[in-house]
């Protein structure tokens, strides 16, 4: 009996040792467990995820991508075309994006999509359509403007019908102003869709943050998203985004020449890609700066064209228009000008060189204002007027040393 007893004592001690190694495994783990979302911010203050937005056939529909400084609350999203075409080397050819998704998976992906953009992107989402129908009724809907009414049938005879102006569209609704296309649609129609519905989604984030912070419901929400970040970090990221001034997201749009590849329609971005990537540069630049008053908003642009070359205005103001920036018609200048130049009306050198930067003018003329009357008469709503030289080559101005 007494041997019996000794057996139980050993493995009742076996038991004890076990139960005391695996405590202290699980105790290292997490001592040792570090927050992605505060690691990821010491290096680099701008939060960059991904946003995949699938098909139910789990292709991918578009994708977003959301650059946010926690710090002046401001951010932006770049629209990435689910067709857009390069050479990328997770496939070893030229064909779209999508099909790094379809082929490689999500983490490629992303790498594909953060080379295609010049930057880090730490974190992703993923949302399938039927889930973002059930996200937007928990939100209460997403706030779109639609431009004109939408009325027609499509070739299955489902009749797509949309209201015009700032209109609450339900889940089923942002699904049929997700889908649907015109006969005569333009690429960049949809694309422009795709990133109000972005931008929907985050202000309704933002503006129902009482609710979707909430422990009780946070899980409700973030069931129908999935990440790459564990629960407490989902929740870290989430709090910050819904801190975002939601009323001035800057959107960018992938621009370009639309070519057939092996029976596809590609959109290869301008310039190689490079366009983009200085787009997205200046743009982040733009939030994150503290530096003036004048910051916190879209800036308002004239381009004046003093050539002889038509139409070079109207293409300039295109490319600042991808820039972020807000554009009025462009119009010809008073008289015939060499030298590139651009008028800062409201003393902001910071911004005016920002702006120069972008199409290389260091040639920045600050005009003079005296009195408040002539404050009020000086180029009204216009925060910087560029007018178009000899030396401008429609992208860069081409300094005489060239």
């Amino acid at each position: 009996m007494r041997k019996i007893r000794d057996e139980q004592k050993g493995i009742i001690f076996l038991v004890i040792m076990f139960t005391i190694l695996i405590g202290a495994a699980v105790f290292f783990a997490l001592s040792l467990r570090t927050d992605n979302v505060a690691e990821s911010l010491e290096e680099d203050q701008v939060i960059r995820e991904l946003f995949v937005f699938e098909n139910d056939d789990g292709g991918v529909l578009f994708s977003s991508v959301l650059v946010y400084y926690p710090v002046t609350q401001r951010a932006a999203i770049v629209n990435v075309p689910s067709n857009t075409g390069a050479i990328f080397q997770s496939l070893g050819r030229v064909d779209a994006i999508e099909e790094v998704y379809k082929q490689k998976g999500l983490v490629s992906y992303r790498k594909e999509v953060a080379d295609l953009l010049g930057m880090k992107i730490p974190f992703y989402s993923v949302i399938r359509l039927s889930d973002m129908k059930k996200l937007t009724d928990l939100l209460g809907g997403l706030r779109v403007f639609i431009p004109s009414p939408v009325d027609f049938e499509d070739e299955n005879g489902k009749r797509i019908l949309l209201p015009s102006g700032a209109v609450n569209l339900d889940g089923d609704k942002v699904m049929m102003y997700l889908t649907y296309k015109l006969p005569d649609d333009e690429d960049s129609s949809e694309q422009e869709r795709y990133a109000n519905v972005m931008a929907a989604l985050l202000t309704a984030f933002h503006d129902k943050s009482y609710l979707v912070l909430n422990q009780k419901n946070f899980g409700k929400y973030t069931e129908s998203i999935s990440s790459n970040l564990e629960a407490d970090d989902t929740f870290t990221l989430f709090k910050m985004i819904c801190n975002l001034d939601a009323e001035s997201i800057i959107k960018l749009n992938i621009t370009g020449m639309h070519r057939v590849n092996e029976g596809k329609v590609l959109l290869y971005p301008q310039e190689n890609g490079t366009f983009i990537k200085t787009a997205i540069k200046q743009t982040t630049n733009m939030l994150t700066s503290t530096g003036g008053t004048q910051t916190s908003r879209i800036y308002v642009l004239e381009i004046q064209n003093g050539t002889t070359e038509q139409g070079l205005a109207g293409r300039t103001a295109d490319l600042f228009r991808n820039a972020s920036y807000d554009v009025l018609s462009p119009v010809n200048a008073s008289g015939y000008y060499d030298k590139t130049v651009i008028i800062d009306h409201i003393g902001n050198q910071e911004i005016a060189k920002m702006v120069g930067e972008f199409i290389h003018c260091t040639n920045i003329q600050e005009e003079e204002i005296n009195t408040e009357e002539e404050v009020e008469n000086s180029s009204a709503n216009v925060d910087f007027t560029v007018i178009l030289g000899k030396d401008f080559n429609g992208r860069y101005v081409i300094s005489s040393s060239k």
